[in-house]
């Protein structure tokens, strides 16, 4: 795979891995160029169901107002699973809060759909 542009071969794993890797970057339009244009990206909060966003622009703007609000936050993988078009992973996010060390642990549910992420809800422990 070239950076972080998918190719219509590329597995699931290998879009959820250039995904998170992107994330870890904090870089936006590397996690756009990884989504369909009709994406569908559910939040882990506010409790209890989150947001649910749709489309490109709804869901840039959301990781924008991410990386503004914890510009060092960043997955930790622990594990993923993959079945066919579909890929669980589970992660651990770091960020600084008040100077003091913060983390929540969760998962993700991917669907991807002809070389992009077309869904991705995010679920966490609280």
């Amino acid at each position: 795979m070239d950076g972080n542009k998918p190719t219509p071969g590329d597995d699931t794993e290998s879009v959820v891995n250039a995904f998170l890797a992107a994330f870890n970057r904090r870089d936006v339009d590397g996690i756009m160029a990884l989504m369909t244009d009709d994406c569908v990206y559910e939040s882990a909060g506010p409790a209890p169901d989150g947001v649910h966003l749709v489309g490109q622009k709804a869901v840039r703007k959301a990781w924008e107002q991410l990386f503004e609000s914890r510009p060092d936050v960043a997955f930790d993988g622990e594990e993923t699973f993959v079945a066919g078009d579909r890929a669980v992973a589970r992660w651990i996010m770091r960020w600084t809060a008040d100077g003091k060390q913060e983390h929540i642990r969760g998962l993700d549910i991917f669907r991807v759909e002809s070389g992009k992420i077309a869904n991705k809800l995010a679920y966490v422990k609280r």
